[in-house]
């Protein structure tokens, strides 16, 4: 019996193979596009399929050609050129090149469609942790790997390297070609600004504005060469994170002139721009006119807003999101503009890809200084109106404005004040009451080890240049980014004190080209011998650099920076000291912010120096005992690493 049912099985299969090849295979207009691209056995999220093709609608849906795959259901959008497939893929289910056959009864086309078999241990991957350091690029910045694909006939802007806000070359070779710098640096992670397609005339070199999301840019590479990237990345211990745009897309994007569903964008007729005004989501008083302005209108006039309330749109999100962690074998995403977006999907968006990745790590933008609106987005916190958000990560800015607030250079008044011992500032910057302050506040938050610590980024101001081009302010920042708690994240040529010499957001030009990552450049700060040898700008590169390194390298192997506690003592005379501890280990770190030599006062902190051993200066690498007599030099900072007696 078993024999002959397999028989008859066989038959069948061999049947419906014999049939599917005597199909004619899709032209361009029957099928002009299929997404996602392709997909994989044993995934737990129900695939759905997006079929575009001229007048698709009006044909009955079959997939043939392997075992366990088979549609069960199709959607009819409003556009006739569109149609939704729900697939089934059963838990035995072979993989292999499948077939979607569409026919009217007259006229039938076939689509081939790859089903893979999922790599062993991709649910399982490791994600971005507070072991990590993430170096932040935007990739048409940092080098030129590929000068050939510098202009692409398939997209509109061409490069002009001369110009702040056009195109400079920087690609996905460029990134490869250096990831020993950024190894030998420390980092153990990189987040680049978006890879994907954005075919805008005009500024398209930051890739927010994406027009086709299952596809990288031309000038930046291809699909096989992220995965590459994430390849060759992943040999060298460096993570790869994705930065994705679920909010809006690009005015360029292909279904602006096609769309599926009359509202897969927010209307903008009359235009609307969004409010920006992030306590929206969460203020019970609020206007509900208001409402709708943040969440619907656009950010820009030439991104639109999606429309996350539409299912299919929000399944389409999900599928993309999915496709490229399971195509690249990338780590983790960082979302732009996260609370921008209806807040209810973007939680099903992220229990999505979580429950496909149970350690999979998302960090979302959600800007604000504010500590209570901050805490509001991050999974697990106890929302007074029940909002349950799924986003694991969120972004420190109150301890990044905190930090940056306190490494302003005060004015030459205040410094003279303190000269003659006059105490804290009380004017422009240096008070690192500051910081104490934003770390008081941790409490609010419902996971410190899923923050995302950072003091600079590519929407804020260089570092540099926020602290008054002082290479002794910017180690200060980097001292407290490498031993305070939750998830480093620096943004590259910091760690050189990129500068364009003026305050205020300047994007174009503070996301400045990294010399050395182009052929010609006199000045390459990617090497030792160029960092030694760089004068005038570059001055003080190659010390701060090693300042960096020695941190961050050291900060790799320390359990007890990554999920040690923090103790914290009151700011004296713009200096600061706190703890990282264990039962086992503690780091001390004191930042002599002030314009003076000062005196550690080493009994001050007795309630748990008094149970540190064996001291040993991070910097220098030397054993040291600390004690009130202790000198640590102005615009500097201490850290010491000791064993702990129980």
């Amino acid at each position: 019996m078993i024999v002959r049912t397999l028989i008859a099985a066989l038959a069948l299969m061999s049947a419906v193979g014999t049939a599917v090849a005597k199909v004619n295979d899709a032209t361009p207009e029957q099928v002009k596009r299929v997404e996602p691209l392709s997909w994989w056995t044993g995934m737990k999220n129900d695939l759905q399929v997006m079929v575009q093709g001229k007048g698709i609608s009006s044909y009955k849906v079959s997939l043939e050609g392997l075992r366990g795959v088979s549609v069960s259901k199709v959607h009819k959008a409003d556009n006739p050129d569109f149609l939704f497939i729900d697939v089934n893929i059963s838990a035995d289910a072979e993989a292999g090149t499948c077939y979607f056959v569409f026919t009217d009864g007259k006229n039938s086309f076939r689509k081939p469609y790859t089903i893979e078999k999922r790599k062993t241990g991709s649910a399982e991957r490791k994600s971005f942790t507070t072991a990590d350091l993430i170096y932040l690029i935007v990739p048409d910045r940092f080098a030129n790997g590929d000068p050939s694909n510098d202009v692409h006939p398939a997209v509109i802007e061409t490069a002009a390297r001369r110009s702040p806000n056009g195109r400079h070359g920087g690609d996905i070779q460029g990134i490869i070609d250096h990831l020993d710098y950024i190894a030998d640096l420390g980092a153990t992670a990189i987040w680049s600004t978006p890879l994907l397609e954005d075919n805008a005339p005009r500024g398209s070199y930051h890739g927010y504005a994406c027009s086709d999301y299952y596809h990288i840019d031309p000038r930046f590479g291809s699909n096989e060469l992220y995965r590459t990237l994430v390849d060759k990345s992943h040999e060298k211990g460096i993570k790869v994170i994705l930065d994705v745009v679920t909010n809006h897309s690009s005015t360029s994007h292909w279904w602006m002139n096609d769309m599926p569903f009359d509202d897969w964008v927010h209307k903008a007729d009359p235009y609307v721009n969004t409010n920006h005004m992030f306590s929206l989501a969460m203020d019970p008083n609020a206007s509900q006119a208001d409402k709708k302005i943040m969440e619907e209108g656009w950010f820009v006039r030439g991104m639109p807003d999606m429309n996350l309330n539409n299912p299919f749109m929000l399944k389409y999100f999900q599928m993309w999101a999915i496709w490229w962690i399971e195509y690249s074998g990338l780590d983790g995403f960082r979302v732009d503009t996260y609370f921008y977006n209806e807040k209810e999907q973007m939680a099903e968006w992220c229990k999505a890809v979580i429950t496909e990745y149970p350690s999979f790590n998302i960090v979302g933008e959600c800007w604000s200084a504010d500590p209570d609106l901050l805490a509001y987005w991050q999974k697990g916190h106890l929302n007074g109106d029940g909002f349950k958000s799924e986003l694991p990560s969120i972004m420190d800015f109150p301890l990044r404005d905190a930090i940056n607030q306190a490494l302003v250079p005060a004015s030459r008044e205040d410094q003279e004040n303190q000269r003659r011992g006059g105490g804290e500032n009380r004017r422009r910057g240096g008070n690192m009451t500051s910081v104490y302050k934003a770390l008081s506040h941790d409490l609010t938050y419902y996971d410190l080890s899923k923050m995302l610590l950072f003091v600079s980024n590519h929407d804020t101001e260089r570092i540099g240049d926020v602290f008054g081009e002082n290479p002794e302010k910017v180690k200060l920042a980097f001292t407290m980014l490498a031993t305070m708690r939750g998830i480093p994240q620096m943004f590259y040529g910091d760690e050189l004190m990129f500068r364009i010499h003026k305050q205020g957001r300047d994007d174009g030009r503070l996301r400045m080209d990294f010399p050395g990552g182009w052929k010609g450049d006199e000045l390459n700060l990617f090497t030792e011998e160029g960092r030694k040898n760089a004068s005038g700008e570059y001055a003080s590169a190659a010390d701060i650099h090693d300042h960096v390194r020695t941190l961050m390298r050291w900060r790799k192997g320390k359990s007890v920076i990554h999920t040690g506690k923090t103790l914290h003592f009151i700011p004296q005379d713009n200096t600061y000291g706190y703890f990282r501890y264990n039962d086992d280990e503690a780091v001390f770190v004191f930042i002599n912010n002030s314009e003076k030599d000062v005196k550690l006062t080493w009994s001050r902190f007795a309630e748990i120096g008094a149970s540190c051993v064996g001291g040993k200066d991070v910097l220098t690498g030397k054993s040291c005992t600390l004690s009130d007599d202790t000198v640590v030099k102005a615009n500097s900072s201490l850290v010491v690493e000791f064993k702990r007696t129980r």
